[in-house]
């Protein structure tokens, strides 16, 4: 009989952890796809909650929340559309924080055609280079910056080719319709590593620093799971596979 009952309340606990369990719908930057990935499944484990995960870029998302899109979390790439949405009343009062540091990179899937110092640039020897769409990608603004930073702007535009967001730039480059691409470090990095290709680590001061928020939306169905994902988002795990992928943490 002993066996029996815990039986039954071992089943009756399971019941009440699913019943409790909700769901959260996170809009997340093109640039943390890699992580995030890594992130939702200890997320899930530790909490009983599911994540359904949307990708695109940063400006794209702000149109759509903008217009009623129904997600719960955003992911972004910057800190100024968190802010613009908490202008716009769109947002859980005091839910934005800051939770990585974004590095500009020159990448190419090509061994030895990036230096170290990104003098590839100036030789011109490139057909195509990829950058994000400095109107709706954060990436793409500052690849922009840098090459205006550096004079050069002008004289690679027409080689410019314009990803709708970071991964689609990221491909661009890695299928080779694109010699060149200024990605996001965290694209090419695993395990602290660099994966292969050749590429130039941009200088910080050639950018406006891309300081990643994320923030819970005023339209968050499930009000509990998402603060559980924001919370888990802000803890050591995550922050461990952040650092992973090549990303500052704040305060660090």
């Amino acid at each position: 009989m002993a066996y029996i009952k815990y039986g039954l309340l071992g089943a009756l606990l399971v019941v009440a952890q699913v019943a409790q369990a909700g769901e959260v719908r996170v809009a997340v930057a093109a640039n943390f796809t890699a992580p995030v990935q890594e992130i939702v499944p200890l997320f899930e484990q530790a909490s009983g909650h599911k994540v359904q995960l949307s990708f695109g870029s940063t400006g794209k998302f702000y149109a759509q929340i903008k217009q009623g899109a129904p997600y719960d979390v955003l992911i972004s790439a910057d800190t100024a559309t968190p802010q613009k949405l908490d202008g716009d009343g769109l947002t859980v009062p005091g839910s934005r924080f800051v939770y990585a540091l974004g590095t500009l990179v020159l990448w190419s899937a090509q061994p030895g055609l990036v230096d170290d110092k990104g003098a590839v640039l100036r030789t011109g020897s490139f057909n195509k280079i990829a950058i994000g769409d400095p109107k709706l990608a954060v990436y793409g603004t500052a690849a922009q910056e840098t090459l205006e930073g550096l004079g050069l702007w002008k004289a690679v535009s027409p080689k410019l080719v314009r990803g709708e967001n970071i991964t689609q730039t990221y491909q661009f480059a890695a299928t080779g319709n694109a010699e060149l691409g200024f990605i996001a470090l965290s694209q090419i990095t695993k395990g602290g590593k660099v994966t292969g290709g050749s590429w130039w680590i941009v200088p910080a001061h050639h950018y406006k620093p891309i300081e990643q928020s994320a923030v819970m939306l005023f339209s968050a169905k499930d009000t509990e799971a998402s603060k559980a994902f924001l919370a888990f988002l802000k803890g050591p795990q995550a922050a461990s596979v952040i650092r992973s992928y090549g990303y500052g943490l704040p305060g660090e």
